[in-house]
């Protein structure tokens, strides 16, 4: 399996890029290390074609940001911020966007190939029953929009192909460390397991849908 994975210096990028190494995977990663910036559309697309002559079977976006610029998550509608949101925006859903298109074409052809990208379950319009963190909310439900738009034309081309959007669980990682003491949380390696024993059982008829890591549908 060729597979590639954004921000594989994060936690659970990290923790992908790994366990699939283990599993005997040829493994490229691209992050900010190594040059790729999501808030700049000509770094992805410098990236892209680099790869231009890869094909991948699996391609994770694990890229995410909670806090930008020292904005923490806004407890109530009067504390947003026009640039705060813009930025969740930029990073969380245009970058998304962005990675679908410049990379989507270098999915493996004529077989089974997965385009799994990581939101949260805050980002469900359906499943919020709590309120606040408005500027992430939005954001991460933008992502599961463009997700589940990309998924209808990729796989409209390529019967084979599944787009997918991912919860990957509450993760013991810096982006999390500050919000999760009311949380359960689990590990990078045990979040990156549990997402990749999923990713393996999904079909074509799975594509444009949103999953946690237990394996269970999340409402849009």
């Amino acid at each position: 399996m060729r597979a590639l994975v954004f921000g594989d210096s994060g936690g659970i990028g990290a923790a992908l890029a790994g366990a699939l190494r283990q599993d005997g995977a040829e493994v490229t990663g691209l992050s900010r290390r190594n040059g790729l910036e999501l808030t700049d559309q000509d770094s992805i697309r410098r990236a892209a074609e680099a790869l231009a002559d890869r094909r991948f079977d699996l391609i994770v976006n694990a890229t995410g940001a909670l806090v930008i610029d020292g904005h923490a998550p806004e407890k109530t509608i009067a504390a947003t911020d026009a640039g705060a949101m813009a930025a969740q925006f930029a990073l969380n859903a245009t970058g998304v966007a962005l990675l679908l298109r410049h990379f989507s074409p270098l999915m493996a052809r004529g077989q089974r190939a997965v385009f799994a990208s990581l939101s949260a379950r805050v980002g469900s319009i359906g499943d919020n029953g709590l309120g606040g963190w408005i500027s992430y909310r939005a954001a991460k439900a933008a992502q599961n929009q463009i997700i589940r738009t990309a998924a209808i034309e990729i796989t409209r081309k390529e019967k084979q192909h599944i787009v997918v959007a991912l919860h990957p669980g509450t993760v013991a990682t810096r982006l999390s460390s500050t919000y999760a003491d009311r949380h359960p949380t689990i590990s990078p390696n045990e979040s990156a397991k549990a997402l990749l024993a999923l990713i393996a059982r999904l079909t074509p008829d799975d594509s444009g849908t949103f999953w946690d890591w237990k394996g269970k549908r999340i409402a849009w």
